[in-house]
């Protein structure tokens, strides 16, 4: 969980109790300003999602019951010589987002603009091409997320996804934070980091389709470059949606709720008791406004 001022991640152990660790919230756009305005905004909250959503995973996957001990590798060696003192785990966790962010660049925008380059010679209207693009990159994406939602640990993740938005409601309604108030809570929030991602594959239609080119190199080259501009759209309005309840906002958050019906589960009481305890740890001490976020 993340709050306005401090960020926590609560992991229960083998043992069966709660183990904890908070820590400030800190963000590259209190350094640099002009990387908080909107549009910009966008791209630098999803690269910070994600090295932090890498960070926690590596410090919950530190209580799993360890293995027969082996000899550290050669590379294993080299990296704690030349990045002592923690920064080999950084390193790797920034090689880590790296190379996810460029998995889903090459999978969720480049093949898609492939395929569709072969449709060049048979398709002459560029916004047809474009949509059919759009489409494509929709389908790879749902049929990425449903087959991946087989996979038995993925499940038990959609399960915690959906205490942690039980366990959001819960609060915003102003409830106490227990496990009976937060299993009724509807697991779908417009604010879901998948809300954002659908949203991402439907704004790129409507923006690459203002810059098009018949070369399907030129094509790629630019859908790269305006993929900022497609996420920092995506993300004011999903900020948009969540924080106003009109017709508006129900359009933009109906596909994503649709799609959390896959990445979101009914979690177990277990669960949502990890969810409450993490809320717990972030909530601000005064109330008032700074309490809401």
């Amino acid at each position: 969980m993340r709050g306005p001022e401090k960020q926590a991640i609560v992991v229960r152990k083998p043992d069966g109790e709660l183990e904890s660790k908070v820590e400030p919230v800190s963000s590259i756009r209190k350094k640099y300003p002009i990387l908080g305005w909107p549009i910009i905004r966008g791209t630098v909250v999803f690269i910070e999602s994600m090295y932090k959503g890498v960070k926690a995973i590596t410090y919950s996957a530190g209580f799993l019951p360890e293995e027969e001990e082996e000899e550290p590798g050669k590379l294993d060696i080299w990296l704690e010589k030349h990045f002592p003192d923690g920064g080999a785990e950084k390193l790797l966790m920034g090689i880590s987002v790296a190379l996810g962010i460029a998995l889903a660049i090459g999978l969720f925008f480049l093949l898609p603009t492939i395929l569709t380059g072969f449709l060049t010679d048979f398709i002459d209207s560029r916004l047809l091409r474009n949509f059919i693009e759009g489409m494509l990159r929709i389908v790879i994406f749902l049929v990425y997320i449903v087959l991946t939602a087989r996979i038995k640990e993925i499940k038990r993740i959609w399960m915690y996804h959906g205490a942690e938005h039980k366990t959001i409601f819960c609060y915003e309604k102003g409830l106490p934070l227990t496990v009976e108030n937060c299993r009724v809570q509807p697991r779908l929030h417009p604010r879901c980091g998948t809300s954002f991602l659908f949203l991402v594959m439907i704004v790129s239609i409507l923006v690459f389709a203002v810059v098009s080119w018949s070369n399907v190199w030129i094509r790629m080259a630019l859908r790269i470059v305006l993929l900022p501009v497609v996420m920092g759209i995506s993300y004011e309005l999903i900020k948009y949606a969540g924080g106003h309840d009109n017709i508006l906002t129900t359009v933009l958050s109906a596909p994503g709720k649709a799609l959390q019906l896959v990445t979101t589960a009914e979690p177990d009481d277990s669960m949502l008791e990890v969810a409450i305890e993490s809320m717990k740890l972030v909530i601000p001490e005064e109330a008032g406004t700074s309490d809401r976020w």
